[in-house]
C-alpha cells in the first residue's frame, strides 16, 4: 500500500506552501496553484509530504492511502 498526495482545489488558496516544502511532487501552474505528481508517494519522500500536508494554511493538502 502506497499514499498518494491529493489536493482539495476548493480549499485551497494557493499560498505555495506545499510547492516550497515538497519541489520533488508538487509545481505551481501560473497562478500559484499546486499540481500534484499523480503517482504514489516515493517512500523516500514520505516525511517531506507529511510536512508539506501539516503546513498548509488552508488544509488542502491531504495524503490518501491506496490499496
Amino acid at each position: 500500500m502506497a499514499d498518494t498526495l491529493r489536493v482539495n482545489p476548493i480549499n485551497c488558496s494557493g499560498h505555495g506552501v506545499c510547492a516550497e516544502l515538497l519541489p520533488e511532487l508538487v509545481a505551481l501552474d501560473e497562478w500559484g496553484y499546486p499540481i500534484i505528481d499523480p503517482r504514489p508517494l516515493p517512500p523516500a519522500l514520505d516525511r517531506d509530504a507529511r510536512r508539506a500536508v501539516a503546513a498548509c494554511p488552508a488544509l488542502a493538502l491531504k495524503l490518501l492511502r491506496s490499496s
